[in-house]
């Protein structure tokens, strides 16, 4: 896309974290903004934001698994500000953490729900009426760094967010020749309240026993200042690792601007990313093709299966064009 000057935005989760952050920067890019979420409080408490600014925004209560909610939520956001054109397939949960082999059927049903079926919910209702109008668009589906290269002891998350890739491939493929992009949302670590927001939103019949929290950790020794203070000079601040919301949501304004597959927040998970990729290339077996017409069939007409072009689109972005008061964000 060109612009987003007078485009409609539909942000899902987007009455706080990420999706808050992402419906503020469309804002501030002159899209209109419809907020999207399960929480009609916090609908409310989201739109004052950008009612106090003057930006466009509207809030419609929606909870993605619902099928029937996501076409009537569509159908009212169309009603208010005209076509859609940009859909952010947002909102997510997460469940506890554990061998995935140790996990709960009903932390499974939860998570896919939400992370999976309502993505694939938002693509299927509202992504051909963006195709149908014949403006520019874009999709985003929010995944994470985990998509890219899986956190042991989080298998659950893990799945669904390399499934949300694997959508926005998918969908980036089928948009081809369309006025249509497509990109996978892969943060690292952000400012938000996704633990609280998962307990609230989770529906009483897919609850689980909570397990104990686990002990705190030992206090640092006060009875030794050269200890503790070698102890505190040694503990990096780790709030520094998580960026501010509103920094996620311009990464991808500016994603979705430059037609981006992939938009990342941290190059500090570039070395690990790389070490997925090259894991996989390293298994493939080291011989040559010893049948020639196989060999002829792939390279002529299965190329299709061999290569797709649409990874050859993504390009490197530059440093952000944004400045964050970091003390400011903490």
């Amino acid at each position: 896309m060109k612009t987003l000057q007078g485009k409609t935005a539909f942000i899902t989760g987007a009455a706080s974290g990420i999706g808050l952050g992402i419906a503020k920067a469309c804002a501030k890019h002159g899209a209109n903004i419809v907020i999207a979420d399960i929480r009609r409080p916090a609908i409310d408490e989201a739109l004052t934001w950008f009612k106090d600014r003057g930006f466009p925004a509207h809030g419609i209560v929606l909870d993605v698994t619902s099928r029937e909610q996501y076409a009537a939520a569509a159908d009212e956001a169309e009603s208010v500000f005209g076509n859609i054109h940009i859909l952010v397939n947002n909102a997510g949960v997460e469940v506890p953490s554990g061998k995935i082999y140790n996990a709960a059927f009903k932390d499974a049903d939860f998570i896919f729900s939400v992370n999976i079926g309502g993505i694939l919910n938002g693509i299927i209702t509202v992504v051909p009426r963006i195709v149908s109008h014949g403006e520019e668009g874009h999709v985003i589906a929010t995944s994470s760094m985990a998509g890219m290269s899986v956190v042991p002891g989080a298998g659950l998350y893990n799945t669904t967010k390399q499934a949300t890739i694997g959508m926005m491939e998918s969908l980036a493929s089928d948009l081809v020749g369309t006025n249509v992009g497509a990109s996978a949302f892969c943060p690292g670590p952000v400012q938000s309240n996704l633990s609280q927001t998962s307990l609230v939103v989770r529906p009483d019949a897919l609850k689980t026993e909570a397990a104990p929290p686990p002990p705190p950790p030992p206090p640092i020794p006060t009875d030794d200042t050269h200890t503790a203070g070698f102890v505190a000079h040694q503990m990096p601040d780790f709030s520094r690792a998580f960026i501010p919301a509103e920094e996620a949501g311009e990464r991808v304004v500016r994603g979705i601007l430059r037609g981006d597959l992939y938009i990342v927040t941290h190059p500090e998970f570039r070395n690990g990313v790389k070490a997925r990729g090259d894991a996989m290339v390293r298994s493939f077996p080291d011989e040559v093709p010893s049948d020639p017409v196989r060999k002829e069939v792939f390279d002529g007409f299965f190329t299709f299966l061999t290569h797709n072009p649409v990874y050859d689109t993504q390009t490197t972005p530059g440093a952000p064009d944004w400045t964050v008061d970091w003390e400011v964000a903490k």
